[in-house]
């Protein structure tokens, strides 16, 4: 996966956010609270409606866009923005915010194209380090948000990944791969399920990481996730997933700021 420009930047230079928020106060707030922390942060912009948000994001560069999930248009309105915001803005990281994080929230919030889902009932000093983790590239998932995340994708049931054109990106045994991954298979489980050897299955994960512009299993299934929603035309406020899969409510450990880091042999 490419790198934007804010992966490059240098350690102690600040890192430019836009703030949107759903009142004034809301915005003012974060606005101090984000400029008073100990992270190198530039608040560049803030903004309450949706069409000044998109205009905000471009006239002012931007490494990270702050977005609430309800704004002065109405709730839930932010997911709608986070997609126009990842439209106009491509190199623009974006965090949703939510007030509680509930499981169809947050699934359809990375569905819009978030890197990161944060809720307000989290320290705020882990907002800041969301903000510096998306912008070396990463993630923002707690634990119980990737659950919500791969359960959505096993129980999506298996669909043909396809381009703008519409033609498939992907092998036959490339999907395959897709789908055993989603159902929380680790590299020698696949290897024995399909017949494979461990350096196979590491080698087709890496050609449909390469293909698909995405660099873990976390990624690959927010792809998959983002183009079901979008093929499907769910959205918020509709059922977007069934019940949970039996026996897939474990959950990883966060590293020390919250964080999840996956590789393709994970």
């Amino acid at each position: 996966m490419k790198k934007s420009p804010t992966m490059r930047r240098p350690l102690r230079v600040p890192l430019r956010v836009f703030v949107a928020d759903s009142s004034s106060m809301g915005c003012q707030l974060m606005v101090r609270a984000l400029e008073q922390s100990r992270q190198p942060i530039k608040v560049v912009g803030s903004a309450t409606g949706s069409d000044e948000i998109i205009k905000g994001l471009s006239a002012n560069p931007s490494d990270v866009a702050i977005i609430s999930a309800d704004l002065r248009d109405g709730p839930i309105t932010g997911f709608r923005v986070v997609r126009e915001a990842r439209e106009c803005c491509p190199h623009v990281r974006i965090v949703l915010l939510l007030d509680s994080p509930e499981r169809d929230l947050v699934v359809e919030g990375f569905r819009a194209g978030a890197d990161g889902v944060f809720s307000r009932d989290e320290p705020f000093e882990m907002l800041c380090k969301c903000i510096r983790v998306i912008c070396e590239g990463q993630i923002w998932v707690r634990s119980d948000q990737l659950r919500f995340v791969t359960e959505a994708l096993a129980t999506g049931g298996p669909q043909p990944i396809k381009g703008a054109n519409g033609t498939h990106l992907l092998t036959k045994r490339e999907e395959e791969i897709v789908q055993v991954v989603a159902e929380g298979l680790t590299n020698r489980d696949i290897a024995r399920q399909l017949n494979l050897t461990e350096h196979t299955v590491r080698n087709y994960l890496f050609r449909i990481f390469n293909k698909l512009g995405t660099s873990n299993r976390l990624e690959l299934a927010l792809y998959v996730i983002k183009q079901r929603g979008a093929s499907q035309g769910s959205s918020v406020g509709e059922p977007v997933f069934a019940e949970p899969v039996p026996g897939s409510g474990s959950s990883r450990p966060l590293r020390g700021d919250g964080s999840l880091a996956i590789s393709c042999d994970d």
